[in-house]
């Protein structure tokens, strides 16, 4: 008897469906094809242990099972539960009137249990577009298959369940979830706070002006000065995630298997922060079997580099063009997959290997030269995606000690936000732009038009600063951000100013 059940395959943020067509015949062997992997392979003692477990058996005969299409690499454990039941529905051991009406997934434990699988979310986005019926799949999945409108979700605990529902014997409970309550409930879920900083104002505006623009920016300062507290606090700051980029961001972390138990929608934006013995792999994405890296974990949030310098120079070339694209594609021999990469870069870095350059109270101890040797472990390229440079100094007793309150991260969030409107609206009929750091060359010609006296200023900085010629082009977005925070439609001398002061690293003799 033949019987098709159905499970499905993901490549990069997408799910394909895949037919497990099972026929058995009299004979004695067991064949398993359609390009399986060893995991795969590997099911058919998981199954038979489970079967028997639960009083039922893989019966003695010729069994064939083929997963199409056949040349597609199938791979990992989620495919036990699509098998098993294909086998009970072909030897009659369960009614098969109505299994062809699922997507059915899980990995299955030796006494029947079923353990959670990765990539949930687009997996059931595909069974809604195909018309399946519902999905059937491990308890702890079924929160974040919910979340799409439209599909029966069914979560099980063991395979006895599944055997159970379709011999009619028990009624499963569909999981229903309300996606607009469950994307409002954390939408402003944050435990830390701008307000838990003490002093650094001229810091928390620079990185306000960052979150208003999309802007990348760089924290140089010495050990202890708050680098690290400030960044975690920067997607406080950042406008909420609207629905569309809850759904895309919470696609990439169910592929990447980070979702976690009965979690539904990931609302809050991402912070991630490698550590800097990270390997390029791990930070872009890829593998034998390929995964999201962290820049793509990190989509529609913030990438946060403690110690710059530190990472190896071939883990930071490679983040050069995902900058610029806002995607990652990985190319192998027969396909190629593609992630999202939109995130805001903050980087942090000492300013030499002891920390203490241009320290006001403490004296660098590092010998003549190593300053410098330390800066231009960052390539130029990457320095150019950088638009806001940063130099942060200790914060003094007085006013650690200080009880006046600092400004909360939510009404910074409300300047931000109105900021960003202004430019959603000044770019609308630009695809792919949505905030000032995206603007290209000629967009800028456009946009950010200073006067006389602007130019003056520009000029005058450029030549006794020393700034490169990199620095123009940042100097002139940073300043338009400045003055959509300020609601101004002409950037002024006092934007360009403010923003000029942010191009610490480009200044000529900075390393001495």
């Amino acid at each position: 008897m033949l019987v098709k059940t159905y499970g499905s395959a993901v490549y990069g943020i997408n799910a394909t469906t895949v037919t497990v067509e099972t026929n058995i015949n009299p004979g004695i062997n067991f064949f398993l094809v359609g390009l399986p992997d060893s995991a795969v392979k590997e099911s058919q003692q998981r199954i038979d242990a489970a079967l028997k477990n639960n009083g039922f058996k893989i019966p003695g005969k010729s069994i064939v099972i083929n997963m199409a299409p056949a040349d597609i690499r199938k791979e990992g454990s989620a495919y036990d539960l699509t098998i098993a039941v294909g086998i009970l529905a072909a030897s009659g051991q369960i009614k098969s009137d109505t299994v062809s009406d699922y997507i059915i997934m899980g990995e299955l434990s030796l006494d029947g249990g079923l353990q959670p699988i990765k990539g949930v979310l687009p997996i059931a986005i595909k069974a809604k577009e195909e018309k399946f019926k519902g999905i059937i799949l491990p308890k702890q999945n079924a929160k974040e298959a919910a979340i799409v409108s439209g599909l029966e979700v069914y979560g099980v605990e063991t395979i006895k369940e599944v055997i159970d529902f379709f011999n009619e014997k028990i009624k499963l409970e569909q999981t229903i979830v309300n996606t607009r309550d469950e994307f409002f409930l954390k939408i402003n879920d944050n435990e830390l706070d701008f307000a838990d900083v003490k002093g650094q104002e001229n810091i928390k505006r620079a990185l306000e002006i960052a979150a208003a623009g999309g802007h990348n920016v760089i924290l140089i300062g010495p050990p202890g000065s708050g680098k690290t507290m400030l960044a975690k606090r920067l997607p406080t700051i950042l406008p909420p995630m609207n629905l569309h980029e809850a759904l895309e961001t919470t696609k990439i972390h169910s592929v990447a298997g980070k979702m976690g138990k009965n979690v539904g929608l990931v609302s809050t934006r991402p912070f991630r922060s490698p550590h800097h013995t990270i390997s390029d792999i791990a930070l872009v994405g890829g593998g034998s079997v390929p995964q999201p890296g962290e820049i793509s974990l990190a989509h529609n949030g913030v990438l946060f580099l403690d110690e710059l310098p530190e990472f190896k120079r071939t883990v930071l070339e490679v983040m050069r063009q995902p900058l610029e694209d806002r995607v990652v594609t990985i190319s192998r021999a027969k396909f190629s997959v593609e992630y999202p990469a939109s995130f805001m870069l903050v980087a942090a870095m000492n300013p030499c290997p002891c920390g203490y350059y241009n320290h006001p109270e403490k004296d660098c101890v590092c010998p003549p030269g190593t300053v410098q040797k330390y800066l231009n472990k960052i390539s130029g390229p990457l320095l150019d995606r950088i638009d806001i440079h940063v130099e942060v100094t200790p914060v003094s007793y007085n006013e650690l000690a200080a009880e006046r309150l600092s400004e909360k991260s939510t009404i910074v969030r409300g300047r931000v936000i109105q900021a960003r409107e202004v430019q959603e609206k000044r770019y609308i009929n630009n695809d792919g732009v949505h905030c000032n750091a995206q603007m290209s060359s000629k967009q800028l010609r456009d946009i950010c038009k200073i006067d006389e006296a602007g130019n003056q200023l520009l000029k005058t900085a450029m030549e006794k600063l020393g700034l490169s010629a990199r620095a123009y082009d940042r100097i002139l977005k940073v300043a338009r951000t400045i003055a959509d925070l300020d609601g101004i439609e002409k950037i002024e001398t006092n934007h360009l100013a403010e923003a000029i002061q942010y191009r610490s690293l480009d200044r000529e003799g900075w390393a001495g």
